[in-house]
């Protein structure tokens, strides 16, 4: 029997301490928080999207490449079944949407069941958890981590897993400095950067906030018609400071990256038809309905909350009929309603994303165990590695599932 301490009491930190005490070892589990799971309860809204459907290699299929491989293992050890099955044993039922995101049965608290069923399994276990324990230090130098400070408290141990997170949502405890550490010893780590992130426009449209713009794509491109360097189909939201929602999130990452380059902009294509086509069918409605407004077009593509400013902007008065349209105002609508242009990105706020990108190089780290290489005693698991699914549950079940392979000492 070994003494173990897990740091971190996240959803990889639970499920290692609940997998390596139940083989048998002395674990302790230090969180930073004055409870466990305070990221878990605030996921999904409250609602903790837990895992996404499907078998293993459909669950790969959502990462980027290294990160899936990286995964496989893992994967297979503990795969969402593996998951679902022991919440279920511990009184938490779930049920999965259309889309495949699997969640809690709804009722008040359901995040919460979630964390509580994990503490009880690590309870029962024999787990030894202490909060409002933060880490100040790692002590040591390979191939031996030699101890961890709490303050001026040392604490030794047999082995370490390190399951901290990573630094999005720092009020949750995820302040990120444990990357730091690693880098001081040596460890290969690649820089937190924004990821899954909401993104503040150069315009901001606080007028506009929660008006939602639906079954399109958002697309970021290289400047005003420049090249195209990336797309995501689905919802954006707007806010008071710019934009949310599924589309956006998941090009925040993309959208940073170009921004940084030097130059990207943004659009909302509403319509997966070509501009040429759409402007063929509006001058055939002019023709067939010459009186209609060209406001009551234009709201028949977008939102009506976005109509009078926009055709403000544009200088269109809500008065105009389609016959009355010039060839220069036809063009303006098409732009319009084809790819309702949203303007440039501010910096992407890392701490708002609901995962981090960067963390532990994935080369540094043996996929089936989680040990850092060349290192005896510590291993990494959850958000800490660089790893960074889409939304949909997809991070959660990384976090479950190397967390177990962590803790299988």
């Amino acid at each position: 029997m070994a003494s173990v301490i897990v740091v971190g009491g996240g959803a990889a930190g639970l499920v290692a301490a609940w997998r390596a005490a139940s083989l048998g070892h002395a674990v302790t589990l230090l969180e930073a928080n004055g409870r466990l799971g305070v990221k878990l309860r605030i996921s999904g809204g409250g609602k903790c999207n837990i895992t996404h459907a499907g078998p293993p290699k459909a669950l790969m299929a959502a990462f980027p490449m290294e990160q899936a491989r990286f995964l496989r293992p893992s994967l297979h050890a503990f795969d969402n079944q593996a998951v679902l099955d022991l919440l279920r044993r511990e009184g938490v039922e779930t049920y999965t949407r259309e889309n495949g995101r699997v969640f809690p049965l709804d009722r008040p608290g359901s995040a919460a069941a979630v964390v509580a069923a994990f503490e009880t399994l690590a309870h029962r276990a024999g787990v030894d958890v202490r909060t409002g324990a933060r880490v100040t230090a790692l002590e040591g130098r390979g191939p031996r981590l030699r101890a961890l400070c709490l303050g001026d408290e040392r604490i030794a141990a047999d082995a370490f897993i390190l399951a901290t997170g990573g630094a999005s949502y720092p009020e949750t405890g995820t302040r990120g400095e444990v990357l730091g550490w690693l880098k001081q010893l040596g460890v290969p780590v690649k820089a937190w950067f924004p990821a899954l992130a909401p993104i503040p426009l150069e315009r901001p449209r606080p007028a506009w906030e929660g008006v939602a713009l639906r079954d399109g794509e958002l697309r970021l491109s290289a400047g005003i018609g420049g090249r195209r360097l990336g797309a995501f189909a689905g919802d954006v939201v707007f806010t008071k400071t710019g934009l949310s929602g599924p589309a956006a999130l998941e090009l925040s990452q993309a959208v940073e990256r170009a921004r940084r380059d030097g130059s990207a902009w943004l659009a909302y294509a509403s319509s997966m038809d070509a501009p040429e086509a759409v402007d063929a069918t509006l001058q055939s409605e002019a023709r067939a309905n010459p009186r209609l407004l060209a406001a009551t077009w234009v709201q028949r593509h977008l939102p009506e909350r976005l109509v009078d400013p926009l055709l403000d902007e544009a200088g269109i008065s809500r008065a105009l009929m389609l016959k009355d349209l010039s060839k220069a105002a036809r063009k303006v609508l098409v732009g319009l309603v084809t790819a309702l242009p949203l303007g440039e990105p501010q910096p992407v706020p890392l701490a708002r994303g609901e995962v981090a990108a960067g963390g532990v190089a994935l080369a540094a780290v043996d996929p089936r165990t989680m040990a850092l290489r060349g290192w005896e005693n510590l291993r990494v698991c959850g958000e800490l590695l660089d790893i960074d699914g889409p939304v949909g549950g997809y991070n959660l079940q990384a976090a479950f599932s190397t967390g177990f392979a962590a803790g299988s000492l």
